[in-house]
Parts: C-alpha cells; sequence; structure tokens
C-alpha cells in the first residue's frame, strides 16, 4: 500500500475554533485588507512592499522581525503598505529535508501536520497582535488555504505552481489580492492565462465538497525571473520586461491591472544582497513611464533579521534555513528609500 494513515486531522472549522482571531483582530484585518485592495484597484497611491524571510521557521524570530517592520510601518504608512511575508508552507526546493512549517513545526523532529497546523496559526495570530500587520502567504497546498484564510491579506501563487488548474480554480474563490508568478519558464502567456482563470467564475471539487466561486478581481502578475533550459537565471525586471507585461495587460480586459516585482529568486541572480539595486531599478523605471508607475503596485523582498542563510542546527537566531535573506539594517534603510522615492 502506497498510503499509510497517521492520524484524521481536524477540519479547518475545527482547527480555526481551537485558535480564534479575536474580534478586534478581526477588525484590523478588514482595515488592511480593505486598504490593501485599493492599492490593487488603484484607488490609493500607497506603494505594497511584501517582505520577510524565505520561510517563517521560528515563531520568536518571524514575530520579533514583524514587530520591527511595524515600527517602520508607523514612521512610513502615508506612502506604503508593508506587508509581512511569513511564508509557512514554504519547504526546501527539491523537499528534501525541512518542509516548512506547516508540515513539520520544528525543523529538528519528523513533520506533525496537526501540530504544524496548531503552530502556524499561533504564530500568525501573535505577529497580528504584536504588529497590527496582517500577513502574506505562498498558497503550496490549495486544499490547506481554508486553514488560514482568516489570517491572510495577501496570497502568492509560486512559479513551480501556477500553471497548476487547482491553484488557478482556489484562487478565484479567495477574497484577497492572489499573485500569479510567472513560471520558471518565463513564459507570461501562462502567468496571464493563470491570472484569467483566477478572474473567472469556477464550479470545481474542493476538500469533498462541489463549491461555485465568484472570481477574484484582484488576481495579478508577480515578476520573479525566470530559468533557461541550461539552469541559468534570467532577470524580467528591467524596463523592457515590464514595458512588455504592461503591453499585455493593454490587450487583456482585467478589472484591477497590476504588478508585484520579486527582487529576489531568478531576478537578482540567487543573489540577496542585489535586492537594493533591483529595487532602485524598479522605482527608476516606475518614474520614466507612466503606464509601469500606474502598473507596477509593489515589490516583493526576501529579507530577516540576519543576512544570509544557515544549515539548520547552526541555530543562529533569525537566519534563514532555506534561502539567503537581506539582513534588518539593508531592510530598514531599503523601506525608508522606497517611501522616499514612491
Amino acid at each position: 500500500m502506497s498510503f499509510i494513515n497517521v492520524r484524521k486531522i481536524p477540519s479547518p472549522e475545527e482547527i480555526k475554533n481551537l485558535t480564534p482571531l479575536s474580534d478586534s483582530l478581526k477588525k484590523i484585518k478588514a482595515e488592511r485588507d480593505t486598504e490593501i485592495k485599493k492599492a490593487f484597484a488603484g484607488k490609493s497611491d500607497k506603494f505594497i512592499v511584501i517582505v520577510g524571510p524565505c520561510s517563517a521557521d521560528d515563531e520568536d524570530s518571524v514575530c520579533d522581525y514583524v514587530s520591527r517592520l511595524a515600527k517602520v510601518n508607523e514612521k512610513v504608512k502615508d506612502k506604503l503598505i508593508i506587508i509581512p511575508r511569513i511564508y509557512t508552507n514554504k519547504p526546501r526546493t527539491t523537499g528534501e529535508g525541512y518542509k516548512g512549517m506547516f508540515h513539520q513545526p520544528d525543523p529538528e523532529k519528523s513533520p506533525n501536520i496537526l501540530e504544524g497546523l496548531l503552530a502556524i496559526r499561533k504564530m500568525f495570530i501573535r505577529s497580528i497582535e504584536e504588529s497590527h500587520l496582517t500577513p502574506a502567504d505562498e498558497m503550496l497546498y490549495p486544499s490547506n488555504y481554508m486553514y488560514c484564510d482568516d489570517l491572510l491579506s495577501y496570497v502568492a501563487v509560486g512559479a513551480r505552481s501556477v500553471e497548476n488548474q487547482q491553484h488557478r480554480l482556489t484562487a478565484s474563490g479567495i477574497d484577497v489580492p492572489v499573485g500569479m508568478k510567472n513560471p520558471t519558464s518565463g513564459d507570461i502567456s501562462v502567468m496571464f492565462n493563470s491570472i484569467q482563470a483566477a478572474h473567472a467564475k469556477h464550479n470545481f471539487l474542493y476538500r469533498h465538497n462541489e463549491v461555485n466561486t465568484t472570481g477574484n478581481p484582484y488576481a495579478h502578475a508577480i515578476m520573479r525571473g525566470s530559468v533557461n533550459k541550461h539552469g541559468n537565471n534570467i532577470p524580467n525586471y528591467h524596463y523592457e520586461d515590464l514595458r512588455r507585461v504592461a503591453d499585455a495587460y493593454g490587450e487583456s480586459n482585467f478589472a484591477n491591472p497590476a504588478i508585484i516585482v520579486d527582487a529576489n529568486h531568478a531576478n537578482s541572480m540567487k543573489k540577496f544582497a542585489e535586492q537594493p539595486r533591483i529595487i532602485k531599478e524598479i522605482l527608476h523605471s516606475r518614474d520614466y513611464n507612466s503606464d509601469i508607475k500606474k502598473l507596477v503596485k509593489g515589490v516583493m523582498i526576501e529579507s530577516y533579521i540576519e543576512e544570509g542563510t544557515q544549515k539548520i542546527d547552526d541555530h543562529i537566531y533569525g537566519k534563514s534555513i532555506t534561502d539567503p535573506c537581506l539582513g534588518w539594517e539593508a531592510t530598514e534603510q531599503l523601506l525608508y528609500y522606497i517611501a522616499e522615492q514612491v
């Protein structure tokens, strides 16, 4: 037998009842959701910055990091909307080793999904409570989204998931903005097909139920660079790349056309320290071209307390155990720079 049952996992409703969001925090989330949607709809000029570690692996350091973001946010909130990147599903790319907090709440122990579910909700709620900033997460597994849908203000669909039909259909039923990354091939037509699918209404099987969705008018593009057949990274944040996506949007009829540019991954050639330089170029492109300025609503940054990456058994507080990240000092300077330029 290929599958061996370990335990029955409680339903999303049962998990939410065990770890509920308070009424005061629900109000904060509703206000944040409205503010973020206004930015994507062009009703606000605030620039979106989705920033945080590659993978959220430790509650204390993640909440410490988000609280630091909150202090910066107070100074720049008239210009920026800071969305903490708290990626709880993110494993190592090959699936070997660390599986992500959702499946493996303790990186040094075996996966335990029930403990992981409770741990990530506890971390999300604590981070919102301490910072009043509501987070972003990557929808790596569509059926898991309902366990945290009441806590997230932004959802990303990754480069390896964007061609998957279940991700597209699920995105059409999500009530917050969903960013569709270009696939690793870099083919923007695939990304636009995904955006179109997320905008549409659908009827499909989801978590043992037949469901209808109303479509997500805030589904949009995330540019993250690509990889060619030789495994080389190819950036797509340059002016010509953004112009090409703007032209593609011009041929479509989406309600709220938008681009978020991921400054790391293939765009940085996996050199995390390049992110500030890349963002400066993006901001320059926005200033140079009014169409690009209207479309590029924000950026995505991989950042943590300590720069770089570490092995799991190094135990360095606030340092990534997956992809290398920008450190806090450089991140803080970058956030203030962005606020001055937009």
